[in-house]
């Protein structure tokens, strides 16, 4: 039967005297805090190379974002121009006549321009025959009246 052998407590050092030579040489080696350049130079190129592939994605999804709002805008307003028109037998005189008549609470703005009373409007064209003086003619259609292209190559005007 052999008995245990003691272990120093933490108030004893390591010292040559017991044999724990390689714990004084690791205890005397001072910690290296931080990073090295190397390691930093990494880190902030990855993150510069993921930067830069995000960029133009968040560019394009807010891009896309915008085209969706106007294609649901149009739809919801020439729903609207339909509608007022099966009510009343006439087109309204322009989009604010669609608020006063309680139609829509505001008239939805264009995301393109930023505004909603930019709208190119399209009044209805009738026969020479039909022309009286004084006749207001009504709005039958409606685009955006901004001049730049969509991501398919397509004038938002012609939307």
């Amino acid at each position: 039967m052999s008995t245990p052998r003691a272990r120093p407590g933490p108030w004893t050092g390591p010292t040559t005297a017991t044999g724990d030579a390689e714990r004084a040489r690791a205890r005397r080696r001072p910690r290296s805090r931080g990073f090295t350049l190397i390691e930093v130079i990494i880190v902030f190129t990855l993150i510069g190379v993921l930067v830069g592939m995000g960029i133009p994605q968040y560019k394009n999804a807010r891009r896309k974002a915008n085209e969706a709002v106007l294609k649901e805008n149009l739809f919801q307003i020439r729903k609207i121009i339909d509608q007022y028109y099966q009510d009343k037998g006439k087109y309204p005189a322009n989009p604010q006549t669609l608020v006063q008549e309680q139609y829509f609470r505001i008239v939805p703005r264009d995301p393109m321009t930023g505004r909603s009373d930019s709208w190119r409007l399209v009044r209805e064209q009738p026969a020479e025959g039909e022309i009286m003086p004084g006749q207001e003619f009504g709005v039958v259609d409606i685009h955006s009246s901004s001049d730049e292209k969509a991501i398919d190559g397509t004038l938002y005007s012609t939307w």
